[in-house]
């Protein structure tokens, strides 16, 4: 089979042509545009290998990079980029990235690094991160539903719950939390959250965010429970359960 690649890079010219060169030197490519869409693509199906832009809108290809690896996800990670300082390398490389391509770049070194990612992760090479086999393999987890801070939802039956309790949402609110819960623990921008539910950006004054956000939070709190969606002043609204 094909190695499967997920790109996310926000330039559309240098997305749709590095797609292009992917796919006809063999990969099975998913292409995104910001870090968002990202994270959503590599939690529904996970790829062989990411291709990230650093420099991306609201979620750059740092914080998707940290978050995949602070939830154990050791795919291999190449980050596309535009800066040539050291320590802009190195915060890539403490951020959990595991080879760099400076922008401008010919594609065939992108093919060779990819090539040398791959090669680690292959049953001959051995695993990136593992020292020794596992003696007993872990128990996969159920690919219909996504879950966070305590709630579970199955997208394609559109059901969710918290805890035991199943919620009862409408549409909208079913997908604002679906995003949420896809992006637990990252702080959502207005701007992105507008553009992810409504296709739209209603601007500053809009209060239709909020009230969706109230209705949700009604749902989900419990007494005695820690509350759930938190606002972040002047920035958005994060998933988490502190």
């Amino acid at each position: 089979m094909a190695p499967t690649v997920l790109l996310a890079e926000d330039d559309r010219a240098i997305r749709h042509a590095l797609e292009r060169a992917l796919t006809l030197e063999g990969y099975d490519v998913t292409a995104v545009a910001d870090g968002v869409e990202a994270l959503a693509s590599a939690h529904r199906t996970p790829p062989d290998v990411l291709v990230l832009d650093v420099m991306m809108p609201g979620i750059d290809g740092l914080q998707v990079c940290r978050v995949l690896r602070a939830e154990g996800d050791r795919t291999p990670i190449l980050m596309l980029t535009a800066l040539v300082e050291t320590q802009d390398r190195i915060a890539g490389l403490d951020a959990g990235a595991d080879d760099y391509v400076v922008k401008p770049f010919d594609v065939e070194e992108v093919f060779a690094r990819l090539r040398a990612l791959l090669r680690r992760t292959s049953p001959d090479g051995g695993p990136l991160t593992s020292d020794a086999p596992e003696t007993v393999p872990r128990p996969l987890p159920d690919p219909r539903f996504i879950d966070a801070a305590g709630i579970r939802m199955d997208p394609r039956a559109r059901r969710a719950w918290r805890g035991s309790r199943e919620l009862e949402l409408t549409r909208t609110e079913f997908e604002l939390l679906e995003l949420l819960v896809r992006n637990a623990g990252i702080v959502l921008d207005h701007a992105t959250i507008y553009d992810r539910i409504w296709g739209y950006d209603f601007g500053p004054g809009s209060k239709n965010l909020a009230v969706y956000v109230g209705y949700l939070r009604r749902k989900l709190d419990e007494p005695g429970a820690p509350q759930l969606i938190h606002t972040v002043r002047g920035v958005g609204y994060v998933l988490r359960e502190q």
